[in-house]
Formats: C-alpha cells, structure tokens, sequence
C-alpha cells in the first residue's frame, strides 16, 4: 500500500471519529458511548473492506493506533463539546462541522477501499464497490447505534457521490494517471457532496401523481 493510502486512512479515520463522537454528544452519551461511536464510525467501513477482501484480522486491529486514534479524538471532541455555550449559532456551526467531517470522511475511505481493489482482474466493479462499502460502512454502524435511519437512506446524493468517486478514481488509474487517481476520486466526493448540502441536490423520488401535485402546491 503507498503512502497516499495510508494518508486518505488517517484523514478518513480522523474525520469519521469527529461525526460519530458529534452523534454520540447530540444523542446525549456518556463518555463511552461517545467513544463507541466514533469507533464504529471510524473503523467499521474498514473493516467491511478488509472483510470483503479476505484480509483478516482487518488492519483496524492490527496496530494500536486502528482503535485509539478514535478514541483519542472522541475525548477531543467531548472535551471542546463541553466549553461550548450552545447557542442557536453555534448549532448552525455545529452542523457544518458535522457536514464537512461526515464528507471528508466518505471521501477519504472511498479512495482507500477503491485502492484496494485496483489492479485485479474486476476492472471498475470491485473496487467501485468497496469504494463504497468502505465510505458508507461506518456511518451505517453509527446511526444504527444511535438509534436512526442511516444517512446513507436520507440523503440522496451520499452513496451515489462516493460511487462517482470510486469510479472516476478507476478511470484516472486505468487511463495512466495513477499518481493523479486517489486525489481525482477524493475531489469527486467532495464536490458532489458539498454540492448536494449546498444546493440541495436530490435524485427523482417516485411517487403517484396525485401526491406530486399537493407537493407542488405547498409553499
């Protein structure tokens, strides 16, 4: 694995510990619930890859680090949590903060598990999927956790961003241009998420016409 792997792994991991320890702080934890969630937010996708990939034990629990740079970074988190004065600004901040780690986090982990299905005899497909497995993974575990409907079935342009991503990553790879790969498919993610929270963007949502035409009456 090069050294740009490892580096979307760190970013990835870090990010997701931050939006599963924000979860566990919204959803009123204690300390070690907090610390659940942002492990199972920061690992779980990697390990589904691992999995998937037959490597076991998954990387998580081979080097202390898989499961104490989560748990440092939920004391972190709790930490500046409770010096806040949580006023109506600093939830609107607190939400932008959720956004950007929950995306850089997809992101980061759809170019590590698109990486390591490269270079097989599954052009696209294989590591399109893990791409995905790994981006979405965690954040199932998390909101399952925390009692919720997974983001993943709540925001339409979540899973389809970290696909976009794993695929333009294999085109750029296949094309050539593998140093330039993991940056094209973590971009892709990114502009595409951010994209959807800032204009948002939604997929065709079917639905009988009689119900479209209320919806289109509201204001």
């Amino acid at each position: 694995m090069t050294f740009s792997w490892f580096l979307f792994e760190f970013i990835g991991t870090i990010a997701f510990a931050v939006s599963g320890s924000m979860v566990g702080l919204s959803r009123r934890m204690d300390i070690f619930g907090v610390a659940v969630l942002s492990i199972l937010t920061a690992v779980g996708g990697g390990i589904l890859r691992d999995i998937l990939m037959g490597v076991t034990p998954p990387l998580a629990f081979r080097t202390p680090s898989g499961l104490l740079l989560p748990i440092v970074t939920a004391l972190i988190v709790s930490g500046l949590y409770v010096k806040l004065k949580v006023t109506k600004k600093e939830k609107i901040w607190l939400g932008h903060i959720y956004n950007i780690s929950d995306t850089i986090g997809l992101a980061a982990f759809t170019v590590t598990g698109a990486m390591m299905g490269l270079g097989g005899d599954i052009a696209y497909i294989l590591p399109a999927t893990l791409g995905v497995s790994t981006g979405i993974g965690g954040g199932i575990l998390r909101d399952l956790m925390a009692q919720r409907v997974p983001v993943v079935l709540r925001m339409d342009v979540y899973a389809i961003a970290s696909l976009a991503g794993g695929l333009a990553l294999c085109a750029v790879w296949y094309a050539g241009y593998k140093e330039f790969a993991s940056w094209v498919g973590f971009s892709v993610v990114l502009l595409l998420r951010f994209g959807a929270i800032h204009f948002g963007w939604q997929l065709y949502h079917p639905r009988p016409e009689g119900i479209r035409k209320r919806s289109s009456g509201k204001c």
